[in-house]
């Protein structure tokens, strides 16, 4: 069917048919969502966002910068880089606040950025497909793959870089969190406050791990701002997105709902955490042999086998030529 439509549009348009039937149509949905985009409804913030800059001409500088006039140049795309579905926006926030990108234009950035690398690699794919077609006769499938696939891969880059920034943001809280319990329950048995060990630990911890300590400052900010302890402790386990934390916060709610001493509970917890984290080497430790197995019989059996049997096989070979020869 491919090489059916192919060979029309040849015929039709010549070469460079194909190519330019996929160039009218990419242009032709591009013009078909203009009216979209001209015809939306205006926000009422808009409004108020203009008579709050009117209402900043003729003051001093001083002035200005005690309001936030900075400008988002995506916002006026918002309908179009902003999912509409409110769970699928959620998921999407949530993903990139774990990820480490709490800035409120995030999810608008990050699918700007999808779209942008996405089309900005189709039109590379598209010029190497001109290309192909000017030095060569590729095929139908050649050419779509030339396309397509640069499109694909630069659409998926921003949620691959999304997904590794969020893997080792995780990985690095797993592994700094039993540390930043000891220094807690240090704090706390040394007559300190909840909040005020909090905040010390994010201090402490800052150099060797700083999402962690990015994590304990925002709950100390927020403490300071009158925010419910039990929901700032909650959003900290969404934000983190690790087990360990979550498990943390729900003996912290806990032992605050019971009246039982943090002190007490820090330590059990404490505790648990070193024992855990040990079974977690000796997790890495256990598989490492079995990953190794194969490197090793790719990179030892071959020149052992070389060794081996090469001087026999060399010698096997030397005797029946020398025996044919000589018959």
């Amino acid at each position: 069917m491919l090489d059916a439509i192919n060979a029309f549009l040849t015929g039709q348009l010549g070469p460079f048919g194909p190519l330019l039937a996929v160039g009218l149509l990419g242009m032709f949905l591009a013009l078909g969502t203009v009216p979209f985009l001209l015809n939306r409804k205006k926000d009422p913030l808009d409004k108020l966002k203009r008579a709050k800059a009117d209402g900043l001409k003729g003051k001093t500088p001083e002035e200005r910068l005690r309001a936030d006039t900075k400008a988002d140049k995506l916002e006026k795309y918002s309908d179009f880089l902003e999912p509409k579905d409110e769970e699928e926006y959620s998921a999407v926030k949530l993903k990139l606040l774990q990820a480490g990108y709490r800035g409120k234009t995030a999810v608008r950035t990050y699918h700007f950025a999808q779209f942008a690398l996405g089309g900005g690699l189709l039109i590379l794919g598209v010029l190497y497909a001109l290309l192909q077609q000017a030095t060569g006769d590729p095929t139908t499938q050649q050419t779509a793959i030339s396309i397509l696939l640069p499109g694909i891969c630069g659409y998926m880059l921003p949620k691959y870089w999304v997904t590794r920034r969020q893997t080792a943001r995780q990985e690095e809280i797993t592994n700094g969190f039993p540390d930043s319990l000891d220094m807690m329950l240090v704090c706390v048995e040394a007559g300190q406050s909840m909040d005020q060990s909090i905040l010390r630990v994010a201090k402490e911890i800052r150099a060797g791990f700083p999402a962690l300590a990015d994590e304990f400052d925002m709950v100390s900010q927020e403490m300071k701002a009158g925010k419910d302890r039990v929901s700032v402790l909650r959003d900290m386990s969404e934000r983190a997105g690790v087990q360990d934390v979550a498990s943390f916060v729900t003996v912290l709610i806990q032992s605050a709902s019971f009246g039982t001493s943090i002190a007490e509970a820090l330590r059990v917890y404490a505790a648990e955490m070193r024992d855990k984290r040990v079974m977690r080497a000796e997790e890495k430790a256990n598989k490492l042999p079995t990953k190794m197995t194969l490197a090793t019989m790719l990179l030892t059996v071959p020149p052992l086998l070389v060794i081996l049997i090469g001087p026999s096989v060399y010698g096997i070979s030397v005797t029946m030529s020398g025996g044919g020869t000589g018959f």
